[in-house]
């Protein structure tokens, strides 16, 4: 199975430090490159990772506040005199086309772009889907998981004693479907087997709620923000955000299997212990993301 590749760009608040930038989190998988949120900076941040942003094929957009969409007026302009020649794919929730049309209003777009407004969808695009539910934030904002799907694949081993010549019956049989090859009938499941897809979700701003667990269900990592410590659980009711509790309690309540915090708040800069020791005492495998950080799965 290809890989999933997940590369923080910026892991920080509304305001950014020396260490975290404003969000966005990219997403590669094949030819797809999947950038979620981009936050004042984010081109910068391509720059010093050493990725060009004419890679990009989606962005998806979980809210329209400041520190997570004020990128994309610079991003356009440079993916224009980069000459990037895709359709590049923007995903938001209601409300999208509205605030698009002030960025188109401020700057030239002159890059081919589809606008896709969702909310509590599933997006079928081929061997992978994004799934969408709307969290519960200031404005509307959307929680996206990325589900690549399971895959029938052959046993080269088993099939080696059929004999079976390179032709459109090993298609046949990897869409699961029994051939007849030399008067014998040849069962797929008996010569292949399913590879588990794999999910990853993201949760950013957000108070906690039952979408977020509906939506992270059984995920490999689970990608959430965690803006405030439970001593500031009064904080982050009042602005609609998540403590490092609330987001391990959704990973537990959820069943994932890996829980990175991203999203803090710059009154953590320096301690950012007391964020992880807080979440691990509920999920154990928990860890911070930071700038630049590289993921795998």
């Amino acid at each position: 199975m290809e890989k999933i590749r997940v590369l923080f760009l910026g892991t920080g608040n509304a305001i950014p430090t020396k260490k975290r930038n404003h969000t966005a989190i990219l997403l590669s998988y094949k030819n797809e490159n999947i950038l979620v949120d981009c936050g004042e900076g984010t081109q910068r941040q391509f720059n010093i990772a050493g990725i060009s942003p004419t890679k990009l094929t989606r962005v998806l957009i979980t809210h329209w506040h400041g520190d997570h969409i004020l990128g994309i007026p610079g991003l356009l302009q440079t993916l224009w005199m980069l000459n990037y020649n895709k359709t590049l794919k923007i995903y938001g929730p209601i409300g999208t086309k509205n605030f698009f049309s002030l960025i188109s209003s401020l700057i030239k777009v002159r890059i081919n772009f589809e606008l896709i407004e969702i909310e509590n969808d599933k997006i079928d695009c081929g061997d992978f889907d994004i799934e969408t539910l709307l969290l519960e934030h200031e404005i509307p904002s959307n929680g996206y998981s990325f589900l690549l799907k399971d895959k029938r694949r052959l046993d080269k081993d088993k099939l080696k004693k059929f004999k079976l010549p390179n032709s459109p019956l090993l298609g046949k049989l990897q869409k699961g479907c029994d051939i007849v090859f030399n008067g014998k009938k040849i069962k797929a499941k008996d010569v292949s087997f399913i590879e588990k897809g794999k999910k990853i979700t993201f949760v950013l701003d957000t108070a906690k709620n039952e979408n977020a667990v509906k939506l992270a269900k059984n995920s490999d990592i689970l990608i959430c923000e965690s803006t405030f410590s439970d001593e500031e659980k009064e904080i982050a009711e009042e602005y609609k955000h998540l403590t490092a509790k609330q987001a391990a309690e959704i990973a537990k309540k959820s069943n994932v299997k890996k829980l990175i915090l991203t999203h803090l708040s710059q009154r953590y800069e320096h301690n950012s212990e007391i964020i992880l020791k807080e979440a691990k005492k509920i999920f154990k495998n928990t860890i911070i993301a930071e700038d630049f950080e590289n993921f795998e799965l």
